[in-house]
C-alpha cells in the first residue's frame, strides 16, 4: 500500500485508517460531523496527495489537450484553472479532473487517484497518435508531487500569512507559482472539492514537511483540523459535486451527469466521440442525475432503488448520506425523465421501504458561510 508524504502525521494523530486507491489514507481523525463542520466554519486541512499530476508541454500542449478533454480549452488564459473530463470511446467518461493553464505551451492536468493508471495511459494512446514525446511533452509528475487542500472561509485569510504573493484576493479556479512558507516555488490555486472556498497547494515531496508544519501554523488561530476522506465525501455531497466511480463512469455521458456545462460543442472542439454527445444534447437523454432531499426520515446509499409513486423503480441512487449541516438524509440519483423538475416528489428504497424524498438543485446545503478576509 502506497503512503503519502503527510501519512506519518495522521498516523501519529491517532487517525483511522484505510486504503483508497492503493493508498493509506486518513478516513477521519476526530469524527466525520466534526470535521466537516469545521471545513464548513472555519478552516479544513486535508491531504490529498493521492490524485494524480500530469504535465503537458511544447507547442502540441493546447492541440492534445483540447482533444482529449470535453471543455474548451481556448477558454483558458494564463492562471486559469478549468473543470473538464475526459470522454471515452463508447459514451462514457475516463475521468474527470482540473486542467492548469501557466502559458499557452505550460499545462497540468490533475486527475483522480483511483484512475491514475487508467488516464494515463489514455493519455499516452492519444499523445502518440498527435506525436507528442512521452516522458518530455508528457510527464507524469503523480509520484513526486503532494497536495494539500485548505478549505473553508479562513482558509485564504490564514494562508496568505505565509506568502507575500497576494492570494487572499485570487478568484476561484485560479493559480499561481508562488513562493510560500520557505519553499521557492508552489502551485498555489483556488480550487477545492467542498464548497466551502480555500485553497489547494501543490510542491515537490521534499517540501512536505515545510509545508505541513507551516500550514498548521498559520491555521491554528483559526480552528484549523485534520479533515479524513469520510468528511471530504459529506462535503462534496452537500454541493451536488460528482465522485467519479458513484455519480459518473465509463457508461455515463456529461451530457446526462448535468455536466454539460463542461462540454462545450463549440468551433475548433472536436474532442473524442463529440458527435455522440452532441446529440444526446439535441434529442435529449432518458435519465439525468439529480439531487434529492429525503422527506421521510432515512439515509440513502448508493445503488438504492428510487421509484414513483405508484411504486415503479425510475432510477437509481448513485451518492448518498446524512447531511451534518442539515441533518437530513441527501444525495443524488440518476432518474427518468419526467422526474427531473425541482420539487418533484420520488421515493427511495431504503431496506423494505420506500420513503419519501424531493428532487432539489444544487448545491444541495445551500448555507455556505462567505469567506473572511
Amino acid at each position: 500500500m502506497k503512503t503519502t508524504a503527510f501519512t506519518h502525521h495522521h498516523i501519529e494523530l491517532g487517525a483511522k485508517m484505510a486504503e483508497f486507491a492503493g493508498y493509506n489514507m486518513p478516513i477521519e481523525f476526530t469524527g466525520i460531523n466534526d470535521e466537516h463542520i469545521a471545513c464548513r466554519e472555519k478552516i479544513g486541512l486535508f491531504d490529498v496527495s493521492h490524485m494524480g499530476e500530469f504535465w503537458v508541454k511544447g507547442p502540441k500542449a493546447f492541440s492534445f489537450i483540447q482533444k482529449v478533454t470535453s471543455n474548451n480549452v481556448a477558454d483558458l488564459t494564463d492562471g486559469k484553472v478549468q473543470y473538464s473530463c475526459f470522454p471515452n470511446a463508447d459514451g462514457g467518461i475516463v475521468d474527470d479532473l482540473l486542467v492548469y493553464r501557466f502559458d499557452e505551451k505550460n499545462y497540468l492536468l490533475v486527475v483522480n487517484a483511483a484512475n491514475i493508471e487508467k488516464d494515463w495511459n489514455w493519455c499516452v494512446k492519444h499523445a502518440k497518435e498527435m506525436n507528442l514525446e512521452i516522458g518530455v511533452e508528457l510527464q507524469n509528475s503523480s509520484d513526486d508531487i503532494c497536495q494539500l487542500a485548505v478549505q473553508g472561509p479562513y482558509a485564504l485569510k490564514a494562508m496568505q500569512k505565509l506568502t507575500s504573493a497576494n492570494v487572499i484576493d485570487m478568484e476561484y479556479y485560479t493559480c499561481k507559482q508562488i513562493s510560500f512558507a520557505g519553499i521557492e516555488k508552489v502551485i498555489f490555486s483556488t480550487t477545492g472539492y467542498t464548497g466551502a472556498g480555500g485553497c489547494e497547494i501543490y510542491a515537490y515531496n521534499k517540501d512536505a514537511e515545510i509545508l505541513y508544519k507551516a500550514v498548521l501554523d498559520a491555521g491554528k488561530e483559526f480552528g484549523l483540523q485534520n479533515v479524513g476522506l469520510g468528511a471530504r465525501d459529506t462535503l462534496r455531497l452537500e454541493m451536488g459535486f460528482c465522485l467519479y466511480g458513484h455519480d459518473i463512469n465509463d457508461t455515463t455521458s456529461p451530457i446526462e451527469a448535468g455536466l454539460g456545462w463542461i462540454t462545450k460543442f463549440v468551433d475548433g472542439n472536436d474532442f473524442v466521440n463529440r458527435a455522440y454527445h452532441e446529440k444526446l444534447k439535441v434529442e435529449g437523454t432518458t435519465k439525468m442525475l439529480r439531487g434529492f432531499e429525503m422527506i421521510d426520515r432515512g439515509i440513502p446509499r448508493q445503488h438504492y432503488p428510487v421509484y414513483d409513486a405508484d411504486g415503479n423503480q425510475i432510477g437509481e441512487v448513485t451518492s448518498g448520506t446524512m447531511s451534518p449541516m442539515m441533518k437530513i438524509g441527501i444525495g443524488m440519483a440518476y432518474v427518468a425523465k419526467g422526474f427531473w423538475k425541482e420539487g418533484t416528489e420520488i421515493f427511495i428504497g431504503i431496506r423494505d421501504k420506500k420513503l419519501k424524498a424531493k428532487v432539489v438543485k444544487t448545491p444541495i446545503f445551500k448555507g455556505q458561510k462567505p469567506a473572511v478576509k
